[in-house]
């Protein structure tokens, strides 16, 4: 072994040791091993920030915008009607939830198909009255089965294409991923929706529950001529709300608010609905109703640009204590509506507007980002970091699906390479605010971008060293005799417990360049290799800490370390007894 075959190979167990630890963030320890190799004068410093530009690196952080996009849009509200049904059992439950999230996986990244769908399977789960653990892990690694079946769907995938194109001279296309990722997609679902579920322990899950009347608050929300509600009973809402989780608490019609509940009153256009319940529910609900907010004639109201809503604590020494939203002409002077108060449980018949808000108050603020932080040191306002939440644009749904369909086609036609096409599609996306300029950068997630940035040099170091051919000869010989298909189960086996203690990032850039030299000493085609080692860097089950899915879904789930391996440990020996085959039929050696 020479020098540098050495050096590479220590500092890179050194990351590894480091990355299984966990205590460092794993994008400073890529950088510094960066630092160190460019020291060292094993990585030249003229290529020491190449990874910055590579094209897997802006892919992803494509991929992530164009994710977010989806997100503001609705992608989910399209499906969300269809999922939250406590009627279904929960083996119905997780197989159409599973479905969806790899159904969603497969078009835009899987972290953010999780993060869309969790909170649709927790509220599910409520209204069901059963644990979310019971269902939530089956919807993580369902969502990271889906995004085995296209190129943008896991960024393994990115990183074994792009190594091909850089190896063999012709990258995978968008669905040659398909075929083989759709069988174990399949199958993986069939799994965790009749048997996996059933594998959780009892002990230590986290049961949904309710949160009580301390988090609800009273809304107004304006009828407009397009609501399909109008001329109806007020009634006809109930179903909706109950659906949403909730309240019509009554009407106001002339600025007047009139008794009762006003079930039977006729909806009219400019009246207002009195609502109660926490915020997402309320901004779900005024979307699917088609009603309007306070406000939109200055910021867009519910479709328009950009807007969050905020929950904020009023301190003592607040300026709008003892005083109303009309009082300080909020929306004229800031830009911002103050959308609802709770008031711990209680209910009030003044008008959201017209309210004197007290002390301890928990008032809902809803406008652009800025203007929303601008609006709180203001009022002197105490936002709440945790109840932040991104309104969605409906209004934007299809235009968003339809400019991401136009990006992918032509990529797939071969007009432009990925990457121009999805940076136009974000570009469309920033110039109709679908994104904001600064959701563009908070979008991408950065760690994952230093990292791959970082080992990317590392990694090609070590393949010009001649290191991988060198593992790549150590796996030959111990094989001996075995057959291909034999020793690319090995390699996949090897990939996949890497892949469950590591970023799978980083086990597609140390294995596929491996996998490469494998075929290549047994003088066989490639793409087997290439495509066992994206699958199986891609099937991190067995710890929390492999893949970010499952990493996201142990808090609210009340998952401990050791839950995960029940149901992960069948289930990646069933993806390597399913996808070898399903390899070596789509990819012949």
């Amino acid at each position: 072994m020479t020098f540098e075959q050495i050096f590479l190979f220590s500092l890179l167990g050194v990351v590894f040791a480091f990355l299984v630890w966990g205590r460092i963030r794993y994008d400073l320890v890529a950088f510094a091993a960066l630092i160190i190799a460019v020291a060292a004068g094993v990585v030249d410093a003229h290529d020491a920030f190449i990874g910055f530009g590579h094209e897997a690196v802006v892919i992803i952080a494509l991929v992530l915008i164009v994710s977010r996009a989806m997100m503001n849009a609705g992608a989910v509200e399209l499906i969300a009607r269809f999922v939250l049904s406590s009627g279904r059992s929960l083996s119905t439950h997780i197989g159409f939830m599973s479905v969806i999230g790899a159904g969603l996986s497969a078009v835009i990244n899987n972290v953010a198909a999780l993060v869309m769908l969790m909170t649709l399977d927790i509220e599910a789960a409520k209204k069901a009255k059963r644990p979310v653990s019971r269902s939530l892990m089956s919807l993580s690694f369902a969502t990271i089965l889906g995004g085995m079946i296209t190129l943008i769907g896991t960024p393994p995938n990115i990183v074994i294409a792009e190594f091909r194109g850089r190896a063999l001279g012709e990258s995978f296309s968008m669905f040659d991923f398909s075929p083989v990722g759709l069988v174990c997609a399949v199958v993986g679902i069939a799994f965790v929706t009749l048997i996996g579920w059933r594998l959780i322990p009892e002990t230590g899950q986290a049961v949904a529950g309710d949160d009580g009347e301390a988090g609800l608050f009273v809304v107004e929300a304006g009828v407009k001529e397009k609501c399909k509600f109008i001329d109806g009973p007020v009634s006809d809402l109930y179903p909706l709300a109950d659906e949403h989780d909730v309240t019509v608490l009554g009407l106001v019609r002339r600025g007047k608010r009139l008794p009762g509940f006003s079930a039977g009153e006729e909806l009219r256009k400019s009246d207002q609905l009195i609502l109660e319940g926490d915020p997402k529910s309320i901004e779900a609900f005024i979307g699917a109703a088609e009603l309007d907010t306070p406000g939109s004639e200055e910021h867009g109201g519910i479709r328009g640009k950009s807007l969050v809503l905020v929950e904020a604590i009023v301190p003592d020494n607040a300026r709008m204590v003892g005083r109303t939203a009309l009082d300080l002409r909020l929306l004229y002077r800031r830009g911002v509506t103050l959308l609802g108060v709770s008031r711990q449980g209680r209910r009030f018949r003044e008008r959201v507007r017209k309210l004197p808000i007290r002390a301890g108050d928990v008032v809902l603020l809803l406008g652009p980002e800025s203007r929303v932080a601008d609006a709180a040191d203001w009022l002197g306002v105490l936002p709440l970091a945790e109840k932040s939440h991104n309104v969605i644009q409906r209004g934007k749904a299809l235009f968003a699906v339809a400019v991401f369909a136009i990006a992918v086609a032509i990529s797939v036609m071969g007009f432009v390479p990925l990457a121009i096409a999805l940076a136009g599609a974000v570009a469309i996306y920033a110039l109709f605010n679908v994104v904001g300029a600064r959701e563009v950068y908070e979008s991408v997630e950065w760690p994952v971008i230093v990292l791959l940035a970082s080992l990317i040099p590392l990694g090609l170091a070590l393949e010009e060293s001649g290191g991988t051919k060198l593992i790549a000869d150590s796996i030959l010989s111990l094989t001996g005799s075995l057959p291909a298909w034999a020793i690319l189960a090995i390699l996949m086996v090897v990939t996949m417990t890497l892949s469950d203690f590591l970023n799978n990032v980083a086990t597609a850039l140390i294995a596929a360049p491996v996998g490469l030299s494998v075929a290549q000493g047994l003088n066989v085609s490639p793409d087997p290799f290439l495509m066992g080692v994206a699958v199986a860097a891609s099937c991190a089950f067995l710890t929390p800490i492999g893949h970010k899915n499952n990493t996201i879904i142990m808090g609210p789930g009340g998952y401990r370390f050791g839950d995960y391996w029940r149901m992960g440990l069948p289930l990646e020996i069933l993806i390597i007894a399913v996808s070898v085959p399903a390899i070596l039929f789509f990819w012949p050696l």
